[in-house]
């Protein structure tokens, strides 16, 4: 009986690919989760901003806490609502970390009232 020293050799390249498959795989998930997070506190952002804008008569304070309603529904916390001149500037921090270590994902965004001139 003849004894080859390839015995078992595929079975632990399987194992290596699969391995390798696994972690590339989590990877990918963990970047797109970490994407799609940054998506929505950006739109949380952008939508604090227009409804601090679109409030903007009623006065800042009344503007800026229109703004953190419209976070808080998007999963969102407003860490700054300034205005500057007609604008609105709105800073917004994810209540959601989608990547455990990390600091969650930030966005701002700037917002005016329309038809009126700069």
């Amino acid at each position: 009986m003849s004894h080859s020293r390839d015995t078992g050799v595929a079975t632990v390249w399987t194992a290596l690919a699969a391995v390798a498959l696994v972690g590339v795989t989590t990877l990918v998930w963990w970047i797109g989760v970490a994407i799609t997070a940054r998506h929505r506190v950006e739109a949380a952002a952008d939508l604090g901003a227009l409804a601090a804008a679109a409030h903007a008569a009623d006065g800042p304070a009344a503007a800026c806490s229109r703004a953190r309603e419209v976070a808080d529904q998007e999963k969102a916390t407003v860490t700054s609502c300034r205005w500057h001149d007609r604008d609105a500037f709105v800073e917004v921090r994810s209540t959601v970390t989608p990547i455990p270590g990390l600091p969650p994902p930030t966005a701002r965004a700037r917002a005016g009232p329309v038809g009126l001139p700069p």
